[in-house]
């Protein structure tokens, strides 16, 4: 069976779906390209860890944990994957739920040190960002008829772009800013999404 994860989608986040595709499509060809010549580091030191930490509370306790695991593949592009957990309540109905599932994404470095193009002493490296998330919902929390099984699946294209501010040599405290591309009935994301994270 064939899921259009598009469907519903207003016309103009289409294109920008498409436009971040080429882009890093294009980005991966060229700098691919580029760094052949160069010999590749070792797997060890390609490999990244880290995650994102969420917290809200007041009318809606969220709760999220999102560690990830990712590679280099080249200097300018990452990928990545790991498991999300979610602790979700609603003090309106004082009942909660868990959300788990899990990620994986793809970033490409624009720029890798904003202070080569403008010196002003601030070392950001600038980011596009595009993400493919599958999570388990509760059916009687998200009243998801016709109740066929006690959970179900959403699955959410996230893009958008972030800077990523050096810590050491291997960490970096990123902060994005997406959006939903098929945003669902379910209202798991405001548009635009800003999301913290920490990598090592």
């Amino acid at each position: 069976m064939r899921v259009d994860i598009y469907k519903g989608v207003p016309v103009r986040l289409k294109r920008v779906a498409y436009i971040l595709l080429i882009v890093i499509v294009a980005s991966f060809s060229t700098v691919s390209s580029q760094e052949t010549k160069r010999e590749t580091p070792p797997l060890r030191e390609r490999l990244f860890f880290g995650g994102s930490l969420g917290l809200q509370f007041g009318t809606i306790t969220d709760i999220e944990i999102s560690p990830i695991v990712g590679l280099w593949v080249l200097p300018r592009v990452a990928i990545a994957a790991g498991p999300n957990y979610r602790f979700y309540k609603s003090k309106l109905s004082n009942v909660w739920t868990d959300i788990y599932g899990g990620r994986f994404y793809t970033e490409l470095v624009v720029i890798q040190d904003i202070n080569s193009i403008i010196p002003v002493g601030i070392h950001t490296g600038i980011f596009l960002h595009i993400e493919d998330e599958l999570l388990s919902l509760q059916s009687s929390f998200w009243k998801n008829p016709p109740y066929a099984s006690n959970r179900f699946w959403v699955n959410t294209i996230l893009a958008g772009a972030g800077i990523s501010q050096q810590m050491g040599r291997r960490s970096a405290l990123n902060i994005m800013v997406l959006w939903a591309l098929n945003e669902s009935l379910y209202s798991l994301y405001s548009n635009p999404e800003i999301r913290f994270s920490f990598t090592f």
